[in-house]
């Protein structure tokens, strides 16, 4: 009976503390180095050690390379920096809540990326016909199914890396702040104690001899001593905003260097849609309530701007990174730097992280066809289901523009390797 009361209160905290549901939703492994600036090191099979087998949701159909849409006319000449880096990812040992996620089997990958590695084409810049050669060699496309055995086309959407002007200190017109974690956030790993809770945790932070749920944006912004340390100051309330929304983010200092602000952490509150508090405030229809209108709608209501990003009680917090390859992005979930055009966040469950994925979709708001070779890199609290995706478009106001109006159809293609039989994770 105690069990069962505390299992109850257990799901109203959890209720109170949910996490974020930004995309893409950021929970990184530690990584002890800058694994992009690394070589690519590939221990022997008998060095590796594979963790229990993980049934994925989904079934997959063994294809021929010529089924896949688009194949031939991918670019693939600048795609090697992509291949490499996430062979690094699948070579290395992995911590933290990497290893709550299904990934990709590390020693099915070991025989492909020794090939990688040997075959000269890592320390130079790889032709696409090259790039091509090699993959048809080692791997195996395998056609994403759904649990009915049915082709798993879905929703494909978009994310990017935002811009935002910024400065070290508070002045003229920046006036909003972006935090990094405060000391007091905690984080509360369930599935330590309740293995059925596996991968879930909650924020909270000590009242007393209690954890309580941490503060709100509105607690926050009300309380000077509440606030943590700020990185920078920005000079748009909506855009600081949307580039939390993001989990990540570039910022274009007022002394003309610019820095990224890195996912590190957020106060486990609900995410609140501040477009459909305007809506339901009548100030905008839903249907207007883009990044556009509400940054118009900001500037003509200046004194009520606090009132509403308090709407959305969810606060994300940031590390400052600095930016050595302005090709890569932001790490994903796997914990490698994500490439523009080339990484997606998927649904481990279906497709583990780390694995090279053919994406048959069209380009937003058109019929034009988008076809190329991705890699799961990444997931999103909102790619859930068969064949779901989210594609990263890269950085800037362009990429921003195109993934705020992707919403498309799509088609998932794993990409194995060929010894290894049918997509496995672990």
């Amino acid at each position: 009976m105690k069990r069962i009361l505390f299992s109850a209160t257990l799901l109203a905290f959890l209720a109170a503390c949910s996490t974020v549901p930004s995309t893409p939703e950021s929970e990184v492994a530690a990584v002890p180095e800058n694994i992009a600036e690394q070589p690519l090191r590939v221990p022997s099979l008998d060095a590796m050690r594979d963790t229990p087998a993980r049934a994925l949701a989904g079934k997959f159909q063994q294809e021929s390379w010529a089924a896949l849409p688009g194949w031939k006319n991918d670019d693939l000449a600048h795609v090697w920096k992509a291949f490499i880096n996430n062979c690094k990812g699948l070579m290395r040992p992995v911590s933290g809540s990497l290893a709550m996620q299904a990934r990709a089997t590390p020693r099915a990958w070991q025989p492909v990326c020794a090939a990688a590695a040997q075959s000269g084409l890592a320390t130079q810049a790889a032709a696409g016909a090259e790039v091509r050669q090699f993959l048809q060699a080692q791997l195996q496309p395998w056609r994403l199914l759904d649990a009915a055995g049915k082709p798993a086309q879905n929703t494909v959407t978009g994310y990017y890396e935002p811009l935002v002007r910024a400065s070290r200190k508070r002045h003229g017109e920046y006036q909003w702040p972006l935090y990094t974690a405060p000391d007091d956030l905690l984080t509360i790993d369930l599935g330590a104690v309740y293995p059925e809770l596996a991968g879930k945790r909650i924020r909270g932070k000590l009242a007393g001899k209690r954890v309580v749920p941490y503060d709100t944006r509105a607690e926050i912004a009300k309380s000077a001593a509440r606030q943590p340390p700020v990185i920078v100051w920005v000079n748009d309330p909506v855009e600081a905003f949307f580039l939390q929304i993001q989990g990540s983010g570039r910022a274009q200092l007022d002394n003309g260097s610019t820095v990224r602000l890195a996912y590190a952490d957020h106060n486990g509150r609900p995410y609140a849609s501040i477009g459909q508090w305007l809506a339901k405030q009548g100030e905008l229809p839903l249907a207007q309530t883009s990044m556009q209108n509400i940054k118009a709608w900001a500037k003509r209501n200046p004194k009520r701007v606090q009132e509403m990003l308090n709407a959305n009680p969810a606060m994300v917090f940031f590390n400052e990174e600095a930016i050595t390859d302005v090709e890569l992005g932001p790490k994903g979930a796997y914990s490698i730097p994500l490439i523009g055009q080339r990484a997606i966040a998927v649904d481990t469950t279906f497709v583990p992280l780390g694995a090279p994925v053919f994406l048959a979709t069209t380009y937003p708001a058109t019929s034009q066809p988008l076809e190329r070779l991705v890699f799961a890199q990444d997931t999103g609290a909102a790619i859930k289901g068969a064949g779901r995706t989210d594609f990263y478009w890269g950085f800037g106001d362009e990429a921003g523009a195109m993934a705020g109006r992707m919403k498309q159809r799509g088609d998932t293609w794993v990409l194995w390797p060929k010894q290894a039989g049918a997509p496995s994770a672990r």
